[in-house]
């Protein structure tokens, strides 16, 4: 039986239909957010540095390096004693030192170093899953880690040193200054401010400790 032309034009538009329906954003088994990312797998933040400050001008004197550390809205979210919500992001960045002649670091008036070029981002992330792929021995909850060089290319897929590093502070969900970090905003959500202090407080809080 030969169909109508006005058959097929109908036919031709529920397939084309259907598949358009099938390739929607609204369908998380077609997408690639459904599978869950790994170590070296997740892009720099470009906006990062416009983030909340976690901890500023952290002084590794041993490694002749300076840190700065930022989390992103999701991660202010969290509360003392608690975990880190899913979608919690934290960037570090790591400064070499200006040296002196003799090779001993540079020192301010304040007896502190002083940064040079920026060396390494570290990048850490949670979600729910994402540590599944890390090796037992590793696991790191559900944090994943990604290492970037100074200009912003990927610094290699291992992240089994970032790992290492963070794998004893599973009781303050594997995150470094967790403590100093909710005491500092305990103290700038308790303490009595005038309007000027609360407004000098809010700035102290987005430049750093």
């Amino acid at each position: 039986m030969k169909k109508s032309p006005l058959l097929a034009l109908i036919s031709i538009a529920s397939i084309g239909f259907a598949l358009s329906a099938c390739s929607t954003p609204d369908t998380p088994a077609l997408t690639a957010a459904a599978v869950a990312p790994k170590d070296g797998g997740l892009a720099m933040p470009a906006d990062y540095t416009r983030w909340p400050v976690f901890k500023l001008d952290v002084q590794k004197k041993e490694a002749r390096q300076i840190r700065d550390i930022y989390v992103n809205a999701i991660g202010t979210q969290a509360r003392a004693g608690g975990a880190f919500p899913d979608g919690t992001q934290f960037v570090m960045e790591i400064h070499s030192v200006k040296l002196n002649p003799d090779g001993t670091p540079l020192l301010d008036d304040n007896g502190k170093m002083t940064k040079d070029k920026l060396s390494k981002v570290f990048l850490m992330a949670k979600g729910p899953g994402w540590g599944d792929s890390a090796p037992a021995a590793l696991k790191n909850g559900d944090w994943i880690y990604t290492a970037f060089e100074g200009n912003g290319t990927r610094a290699g897929a291992d992240q089994s040193s970032c790992r290492s590093c963070h794998l004893p502070l599973a009781d303050k969900d594997f995150v470094f200054h967790y403590d100093a970090y909710f005491k500092q905003r305990a103290g700038l959500e308790t303490a009595p401010l005038t309007r000027l202090a609360h407004a000098d407080a809010v700035a102290t809080a987005h430049r750093g400790y």
